[in-house]
């Protein structure tokens, strides 16, 4: 798959590892919901993207909206919690994720699904990832980010003021606490000359 990424000037490396978990930087966002964001923590964030860009079996969805089904803008990609994932690195971060947040989430982030954003038409939609467990209880989904930077935009569910967040090229965040039932995230679509991302979301077994 052809991919045009312009990269990024800090992370000229095609050594993929990761950094230091514990620098992360927590906010508060209320009604018991938090996000961390650590910039960086992947290092050599471009290279992977380009392996994953090419090597992923990416497929392109069509969902039912009202009355036509219109295609997902996004292409997708999936892990069960049994897969073996795309590169290496990918499983150390989620052991990695499991064992720093083992006290706070309780239990293994176990499945990844990978989203590639094309370019800025490509975006999601609001939502909380309130499917399953997700609905009645607290829970985490951490999100690492390769490629160019996209917006994530986060807004109460009830209504007020947003947080945005641009992440890319190696960037984690991790939306936990009540974040999925009380606020809702999206990317929005960009009219500005955006490059392509991918974001790999984490997520405990039953939380989609």
């Amino acid at each position: 798959m052809a991919t045009h990424l312009q990269g990024s000037l800090f992370d000229q490396t095609d050594d993929i590892r990761l950094g230091p978990l514990g620098e992360s930087r927590r906010s508060e966002l209320g009604d018991g919901a938090w996000i961390d964001l650590l910039p960086g923590w992947l290092h050599g964030a471009d290279a992977l993207f380009t392996l994953l860009a090419s090597d992923v079996p990416w497929r392109a969805e069509r969902r039912q909206m009202y009355e036509h089904a219109v295609d997902v803008p996004r292409l997708l990609a999936f892990y069960r919690a049994d897969d073996p994932l795309p590169h290496p690195v990918l499983a150390e971060a989620r052991a990695t994720l499991t064992a720093h947040y083992a006290a706070e989430l309780g239990e293994p982030f176990t499945t990844a699904g990978l989203c590639y954003y094309r370019d800025g038409r490509d975006s999601v939609a609001w939502h909380g990832d309130r499917i399953g467990r997700g609905a009645r209880e607290d829970t985490m989904v951490a999100i690492l980010s390769v490629g160019a930077p996209r917006d994530l935009v986060l807004r109460p569910r009830h209504g007020g003021g947003t947080v945005r967040r641009p992440l890319g090229h190696g960037d984690l965040i991790v939306m936990g606490g009540s974040c999925q039932r009380t606020w809702e995230h999206a990317i929005p679509k960009s009219t500005r000359a955006t490059g392509p991302r991918i974001s790999i979301q984490f997520r405990p077994s039953g939380v989609s």
